[in-house]
């Protein structure tokens, strides 16, 4: 089975830390702690790699663009 990384969780544990010492030297632990959290969580899912496709579904995909043509407008 393939596992996939878990760059969200990565993201919120190293935001909670650093919002912890901010918290710790500016003195309001909950708030500095909480937006830790949240600048960790964006950080943790922005930093996704995108997967390549399968060489099967890629010849799908090419097959589809070429039945439709350069041209062919959607909408």
């Amino acid at each position: 089975m393939n596992r996939k990384p878990k760059y969200a969780g990565l993201g919120i544990a190293l935001g909670a830390a650093l919002g912890a010492v901010a918290g710790v030297l500016a003195g309001n632990m909950g708030i500095w702690l909480s937006i830790g959290v949240v600048i960790g969580l964006v950080i943790g899912l922005s930093s996704r790699r995108k997967e390549p496709p399968c060489p099967e579904c890629e010849a799908v995909h090419r097959a589809h663009q070429l039945r439709r043509g350069p041209t062919s407008q959607v909408g």
